[in-house]
């Protein structure tokens, strides 16, 4: 298993599009890939639980991934989540 800290760095944090192209960038992983926030933690690929975190700019947060390709999910993530790219 592979975990990371991250820094929410979108400026409008995790809002609907967003929520959306994080889950499709999970998606591109066969890994497991969870998100840790507070007491939380949902699946990365499911749109429904990533809107449930509410996650907002500058928000800590946890990356889990297990599978043969965690370590490149967990970076996909990171890069996304920090790249103000959404």
């Amino acid at each position: 298993m592979t975990k990371r800290s991250v820094q929410i760095k979108l400026e409008n944090g995790l809002e609907a599009r967003p929520v959306a192209l994080l889950v499709q960038e999970a998606s591109k992983y066969d890994s497991t890939i969870y998100i840790h926030s507070g007491d939380k933690r949902v699946n990365a690929k499911s749109i429904m639980g990533m809107m449930s975190l509410s996650l907002s700019n500058g928000d800590e947060l946890e990356v889990s991934a297990e599978g043969f390709d965690e370590k490149a999910a967990v970076e996909g993530i990171e890069d996304f989540l920090s790249s103000q790219r959404a």
